[in-house]
Protein backbone atom coordinates (compact mmCIF):
# COMPACT_ATOMS: atom_id res chain seq x y z
CA UNK A 1 0.00 0.00 0.00
CA UNK A 2 1.11 3.06 -0.77
CA UNK A 3 -0.27 6.32 1.33
CA UNK A 4 -0.63 9.34 -0.07
CA UNK A 5 -1.51 11.57 2.31
CA UNK A 6 0.40 14.75 3.94
CA UNK A 7 1.94 13.86 7.18
CA UNK A 8 0.43 16.10 9.55
CA UNK A 9 2.67 17.72 12.42
CA UNK A 10 2.29 20.45 14.78
CA UNK A 11 2.41 23.88 12.59
CA UNK A 12 1.63 22.01 9.35
CA UNK A 13 1.21 24.89 6.84
CA UNK A 14 -3.12 25.56 6.11
CA UNK A 15 -4.80 27.61 3.61
CA UNK A 16 -4.51 31.41 4.28
CA UNK A 17 -6.67 32.27 7.53
CA UNK A 18 -7.52 29.04 8.74
CA UNK A 19 -5.72 27.45 11.84
CA UNK A 20 -2.41 25.68 11.74
CA UNK A 21 -2.39 21.66 12.83
CA UNK A 22 -1.83 21.36 16.27
CA UNK A 23 -1.30 18.02 18.02
CA UNK A 24 -0.53 18.52 21.67
CA UNK A 25 -0.02 16.24 24.65
CA UNK A 26 -2.66 15.69 27.43
CA UNK A 27 -2.79 12.92 29.98
CA UNK A 28 0.92 11.57 30.18
CA UNK A 29 2.23 8.65 31.68
CA UNK A 30 5.36 10.14 32.46
CA UNK A 31 3.51 12.88 34.87
CA UNK A 32 1.67 9.80 36.54
CA UNK A 33 -1.08 9.55 34.49
CA UNK A 34 -2.42 5.96 33.47
CA UNK A 35 -2.26 6.89 29.91
CA UNK A 36 -0.95 8.99 26.74
CA UNK A 37 -3.51 10.98 25.05
CA UNK A 38 -3.80 14.08 22.74
CA UNK A 39 -5.09 17.38 21.64
CA UNK A 40 -6.25 17.99 18.19
CA UNK A 41 -6.51 21.68 16.92
CA UNK A 42 -7.08 22.50 13.26
CA UNK A 43 -9.29 23.49 10.85
CA UNK A 44 -11.66 20.67 8.70
CA UNK A 45 -9.28 22.16 5.72
CA UNK A 46 -6.03 20.84 6.75
CA UNK A 47 -3.75 19.02 4.55
CA UNK A 48 -5.21 16.10 2.48
CA UNK A 49 -8.79 16.53 2.80
CA UNK A 50 -12.29 16.12 0.49
CA UNK A 51 -14.61 18.25 -0.30
CA UNK A 52 -18.23 18.11 0.27
CA UNK A 53 -20.45 19.66 -1.77
CA UNK A 54 -21.71 22.10 1.07
CA UNK A 55 -18.13 24.02 1.40
CA UNK A 56 -18.86 25.68 -1.79
CA UNK A 57 -22.96 25.44 -2.59
CA UNK A 58 -24.91 26.40 0.62
CA UNK A 59 -27.61 24.18 -0.51
CA UNK A 60 -25.04 20.87 -1.20
CA UNK A 61 -24.62 17.32 0.42
CA UNK A 62 -22.54 17.53 3.72
CA UNK A 63 -19.56 15.38 4.57
CA UNK A 64 -21.79 12.45 6.15
CA UNK A 65 -24.30 12.23 2.71
CA UNK A 66 -22.14 11.20 0.49
CA UNK A 67 -21.79 7.87 -0.20
CA UNK A 68 -18.85 6.27 0.88
CA UNK A 69 -18.28 3.99 -2.33
CA UNK A 70 -17.04 7.36 -3.66
CA UNK A 71 -14.04 7.21 -2.01
CA UNK A 72 -13.27 3.47 -2.55
CA UNK A 73 -12.16 1.85 -5.88
CA UNK A 74 -10.42 1.89 -8.52
CA UNK A 75 -8.82 5.28 -9.86
CA UNK A 76 -6.28 6.28 -12.51
CA UNK A 77 -3.16 8.57 -11.56
CA UNK A 78 -2.33 11.13 -14.51
CA UNK A 79 0.84 13.41 -14.12
CA UNK A 80 0.34 17.07 -15.35
CA UNK A 81 3.39 19.00 -15.06
CA UNK A 82 4.58 22.21 -16.43
CA UNK A 83 1.12 23.70 -17.02
CA UNK A 84 -0.01 27.27 -15.23
CA UNK A 85 -3.49 25.13 -15.08
CA UNK A 86 -4.67 21.83 -15.92
CA UNK A 87 -6.31 21.53 -19.97
CA UNK A 88 -8.80 18.77 -20.59
CA UNK A 89 -5.89 17.70 -23.61
CA UNK A 90 -4.23 15.81 -20.93
CA UNK A 91 -7.10 13.44 -21.46
CA UNK A 92 -5.83 13.14 -24.92
CA UNK A 93 -4.81 9.08 -24.43
CA UNK A 94 -7.40 8.13 -22.00
CA UNK A 95 -10.18 7.31 -24.21
CA UNK A 96 -11.92 5.69 -20.93
CA UNK A 97 -11.03 6.29 -17.26
CA UNK A 98 -12.56 4.81 -13.99
CA UNK A 99 -14.56 6.67 -11.91
CA UNK A 100 -11.41 7.92 -10.11
CA UNK A 101 -9.22 10.76 -11.69
CA UNK A 102 -5.93 11.28 -8.93
CA UNK A 103 -3.76 13.81 -10.83
CA UNK A 104 0.06 15.04 -9.82
CA UNK A 105 0.67 18.68 -10.45
CA UNK A 106 4.36 18.45 -9.02
CA UNK A 107 3.79 19.48 -5.78
CA UNK A 108 5.98 18.04 -3.19
CA UNK A 109 5.29 15.15 -0.31
CA UNK A 110 6.05 17.88 2.15
CA UNK A 111 4.98 21.50 2.44
CA UNK A 112 7.19 23.62 4.41
CA UNK A 113 5.15 26.80 3.78
CA UNK A 114 1.59 27.21 2.39
CA UNK A 115 2.19 26.63 -1.68
CA UNK A 116 0.28 29.71 -2.84
CA UNK A 117 1.31 29.53 -6.63
CA UNK A 118 -0.07 26.21 -6.85
CA UNK A 119 -1.50 24.49 -10.09
CA UNK A 120 -5.32 24.66 -10.44
CA UNK A 121 -7.65 22.23 -12.31
CA UNK A 122 -9.14 24.40 -15.66
CA UNK A 123 -13.56 23.79 -15.83
CA UNK A 124 -13.11 22.17 -19.10
CA UNK A 125 -11.25 19.45 -17.91
CA UNK A 126 -14.02 19.08 -15.24
CA UNK A 127 -16.42 18.87 -17.57
CA UNK A 128 -14.18 16.42 -19.70
CA UNK A 129 -13.80 14.12 -16.95
CA UNK A 130 -17.59 14.29 -16.11
CA UNK A 131 -18.31 13.26 -19.55
CA UNK A 132 -16.24 9.83 -19.19
CA UNK A 133 -18.61 8.89 -16.14
CA UNK A 134 -15.63 10.09 -13.73
CA UNK A 135 -17.08 10.58 -9.94
CA UNK A 136 -13.99 11.75 -7.84
CA UNK A 137 -11.16 14.08 -8.79
CA UNK A 138 -8.33 14.47 -6.52
CA UNK A 139 -5.16 16.66 -6.79
CA UNK A 140 -2.21 17.40 -4.88
CA UNK A 141 -3.26 21.09 -4.98
CA UNK A 142 -4.84 22.78 -2.17
CA UNK A 143 -7.34 23.51 -4.18
CA UNK A 144 -8.74 22.80 -7.65
CA UNK A 145 -9.42 26.88 -7.92
CA UNK A 146 -6.44 29.32 -7.56
CA UNK A 147 -5.42 31.07 -4.69
CA UNK A 148 -7.62 34.17 -5.39
CA UNK A 149 -9.98 32.93 -7.09
CA UNK A 150 -13.55 34.42 -5.67
CA UNK A 151 -15.88 32.74 -8.46
CA UNK A 152 -14.56 28.93 -7.35
CA UNK A 153 -15.33 28.13 -11.39
CA UNK A 154 -14.01 24.98 -11.13
CA UNK A 155 -15.59 24.18 -7.54
CA UNK A 156 -18.96 24.85 -9.44
CA UNK A 157 -17.88 22.61 -12.88
CA UNK A 158 -18.03 20.10 -9.99
CA UNK A 159 -20.94 21.20 -8.68
CA UNK A 160 -22.75 20.99 -12.55
CA UNK A 161 -21.28 17.37 -13.17
CA UNK A 162 -22.75 15.91 -10.03
CA UNK A 163 -18.66 14.56 -8.91
CA UNK A 164 -16.90 15.13 -5.82
CA UNK A 165 -13.16 16.81 -4.59
CA UNK A 166 -9.80 15.28 -3.19
CA UNK A 167 -7.06 18.20 -2.52
CA UNK A 168 -3.84 18.34 -1.14
CA UNK A 169 -2.76 14.82 -2.04
CA UNK A 170 0.91 13.56 -1.46
CA UNK A 171 1.71 12.02 -5.43
CA UNK A 172 4.96 12.50 -5.30
CA UNK A 173 6.62 9.37 -6.21
CA UNK A 174 3.16 7.38 -8.02
CA UNK A 175 3.84 6.58 -11.34
CA UNK A 176 1.12 6.92 -13.59
CA UNK A 177 -1.18 3.88 -13.81
CA UNK A 178 -4.53 2.06 -12.42
CA UNK A 179 -4.60 1.47 -8.64
CA UNK A 180 -7.10 1.04 -6.23
CA UNK A 181 -8.17 3.98 -3.81
CA UNK A 182 -8.96 3.50 -0.09
CA UNK A 183 -10.25 7.02 1.16
CA UNK A 184 -12.87 7.21 3.75
CA UNK A 185 -13.21 10.47 4.91
CA UNK A 186 -13.61 11.30 9.11
CA UNK A 187 -17.70 10.83 9.67
CA UNK A 188 -18.06 14.63 10.68
CA UNK A 189 -21.77 15.46 10.65
CA UNK A 190 -22.98 18.72 8.91
CA UNK A 191 -19.14 19.09 7.59
CA UNK A 192 -17.69 21.30 4.34
CA UNK A 193 -14.21 19.32 4.68
CA UNK A 194 -12.61 16.74 6.29
CA UNK A 195 -9.34 14.68 6.40
CA UNK A 196 -10.23 11.21 5.44
CA UNK A 197 -9.16 8.31 7.54
CA UNK A 198 -7.77 5.00 5.57
CA UNK A 199 -8.70 1.75 6.30
CA UNK A 200 -5.47 0.55 6.32
CA UNK A 201 -2.26 0.37 8.51
CA UNK A 202 -2.14 2.73 11.43
CA UNK A 203 1.16 5.05 11.95
CA UNK A 204 2.27 6.66 15.57
CA UNK A 205 3.92 10.23 16.40
CA UNK A 206 6.18 11.01 18.26
CA UNK A 207 3.97 11.79 21.22
CA UNK A 208 2.62 7.99 21.09
CA UNK A 209 -0.46 9.00 19.74
CA UNK A 210 -1.80 6.33 17.29
CA UNK A 211 -2.85 8.24 14.06
CA UNK A 212 -4.58 6.84 10.91
CA UNK A 213 -2.77 6.34 7.58
CA UNK A 214 -4.75 9.09 5.53
CA UNK A 215 -5.19 7.53 1.80
CA UNK A 216 -3.18 4.35 0.36
CA UNK A 217 -3.57 2.69 -2.84
CA UNK A 218 -3.18 -0.59 -4.41
CA UNK A 219 -2.24 -1.38 -7.84
CA UNK A 220 -5.10 -2.46 -9.56
CA UNK A 221 -4.68 -6.25 -10.10
CA UNK A 222 -6.63 -8.46 -13.06
CA UNK A 223 -8.02 -10.98 -10.01
CA UNK A 224 -11.83 -11.58 -9.21
CA UNK A 225 -13.53 -9.40 -7.15
CA UNK A 226 -11.91 -9.49 -3.52
CA UNK A 227 -13.67 -8.64 -0.03
CA UNK A 228 -13.37 -5.68 2.05
CA UNK A 229 -10.81 -7.53 4.62
CA UNK A 230 -8.74 -8.99 1.17
CA UNK A 231 -8.12 -5.58 -0.22
CA UNK A 232 -6.83 -3.92 2.95
CA UNK A 233 -4.21 -7.38 3.43
CA UNK A 234 -3.21 -7.20 0.04
CA UNK A 235 0.44 -5.70 -0.67
CA UNK A 236 1.75 -3.94 -3.29
CA UNK A 237 2.11 -5.61 -6.98
CA UNK A 238 2.43 -4.64 -10.37
CA UNK A 239 -0.43 -3.01 -12.87
CA UNK A 240 -1.13 -5.65 -14.96
CA UNK A 241 -1.52 -3.82 -18.97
Amino acid sequence: MRDLSRKLSSGHPNWPGDPAFQLERAAQISKGDSVNTANIRTGTHSGTHVDAPFHYDETGLTLEQIPLEVYVGRCRVIHAIGFSSVPASILEPYPTLPARVLIFTGQPAHWNHFPEDFVALEPDLIRALGLKGVKLVGTDSPSVDPLTSKTLEAHHAFKDAGMFILEGLNLEGVPEGEYELICLPLPLVGASEAPPSAVGTGVEDASGVSLPVVVTVQPAATAPPRTSAERIEETCRPVMK
